[in-house]
């Protein structure tokens, strides 16, 4: 089942002029629609998926190449909705440090440092665990093409997918069996 906001999410990010910004050996457009696919392949939520087109629309730790000004908040979640661009603006925030001291904690809330703001957020079970899909997927389409290679954060990639459940450790294993020997 396609989403009905598919046609007008795609569109506002081409909207912004990001189809040919080259990401990871392939546009930020192709990258955004790969993840996004890869997470409903994977069976999750639809506030997941859509979280997925807008993954990196603030920026992130990592990838600076774009960042819609946080004032255009508003304008995303119109189009996405208000929990899959919370989902975003919370992975685009995510220090990760703290978001990986936050995996080592077995029940809610899972504290993690905003980076734009510098305050600590508390998430509960449910925005935790999409946090960690959306940022397990986003991870699992680019690793074969990235530099950074198959042992970047490795351990908090296998500790995200073993959180998740045996359907993430399937996905993971999968990208994973085409890592390079040696």
């Amino acid at each position: 089942m396609t989403d009905p906001q598919y046609r007008e999410m795609t569109a506002f990010l081409l909207g912004l002029g990001i189809e040919d910004m080259p990401h990871t050996g392939k546009t930020y457009m192709g990258h955004l629609l790969a993840v996004y696919r890869l997470m409903r392949e994977n069976g999750c939520g639809t506030d997941s998926c859509r979280a997925a087109l807008f993954h990196s629309i603030y920026g992130t730790e990592e990838f600076q190449r774009f960042q819609l000004p946080l004032e255009r908040r508003p304008e995303v979640r119109a189009v996405a909705g208000e929990r899959a661009e919370r989902l975003a603006y919370l992975n685009c925030a995510m220090d990760r440090a703290s978001f990986d001291a936050a995996l080592e904690r077995s029940q809610p809330p899972y504290p993690m440092r905003d980076r734009f703001t510098g305050d600590f957020v508390h998430l509960d079970g449910d925005d935790f665990a999409d946090l960690c899909r959306l940022h397990l997927y986003d991870w699992l389409e680019q690793v074969p093409r990235s530099r950074r290679g198959y042992g970047y954060r490795r351990e908090a990639y296998r500790s995200i997918a073993e959180r998740l459940g045996p359907d993430a450790v399937a996905a993971r294993d999968r990208v994973f069996a085409g890592e390079p020997a040696g």
